[in-house]
């Protein structure tokens, strides 16, 4: 019996303060073998990493994209998001038949019939890789960020609005890459405290 090609999306980053959000698409072969594949929250970061180096080899198509700082404050978040899963989808070496994305949303301009799944990372085999890949790259943008700016400790808080970030963004000010228009930021920004 010929496999229904489907495509699991996912994105990851939607609720931090920083950085762009991501987004995965990813179609699996019938015969993966991907044992504890779950929604990456419950993952732990090295569970994650070695998911997501497994998944990239034995996925049939696979693709992370993004929506910038720039494109959240432009569109807002959520419309945001669903550039970046987009891009994800659009993004593919295969053409799904079926595109089943995680949440109750899905992008409009999708070549192929596309569902949401509620809850679907902890669903969804392919979604769930999605969530794996989303997350693991929206992680390494944060390393890249703190080895840039060590003193808003992003290793630790991943860019959401932690007592330890906001404390930071109150000593330091405002980086460029935060997002301009979340109510932590703007608040930082109205006081005129950017980062030198």
């Amino acid at each position: 019996m010929e496999q229904i090609l489907i495509a699991g999306v996912d994105e990851a980053g939607r609720g931090p303060l920083v950085g762009s959000v991501f987004a995965a698409a990813v179609i699996l072969s019938s015969d993966y073998d991907l044992p504890g594949l779950t929604d990456s929250k419950k993952l732990s970061e090295k569970k994650r990493d070695m998911l997501a180096l497994a998944i990239k080899e034995q996925a049939l198509a696979w693709c992370v994209a993004s929506a910038s700082v720039g494109e959240i404050a432009q569109l807002n978040i959520l419309h945001a998001t669903m550039l970046a899963m987009t891009r994800a989808v659009k993004g593919l070496a295969i053409e799904p038949q079926l595109i089943r994305i995680d949440g109750n949303r899905v992008p409009q301009d999708l070549a192929a019939n596309a569902e949401a799944v509620v809850q679907g990372d902890s669903k969804v085999a392919q979604i769930s890789a999605a969530s794996v890949l989303a997350k693991t790259a929206r992680d390494a943008e944060m390393y890249a960020l703190a080895e840039r700016y060590p003193q808003y400790g992003f290793e630790k808080h991943k860019g959401y609005g932690t007592a330890a970030h906001l404390a930071a963004l109150a000593e330091f000010g405002a980086l460029a890459e935060h997002r301009k228009d979340f109510a932590p930021v703007r608040a930082v920004l109205a006081q005129g405290k950017l980062f030198e």
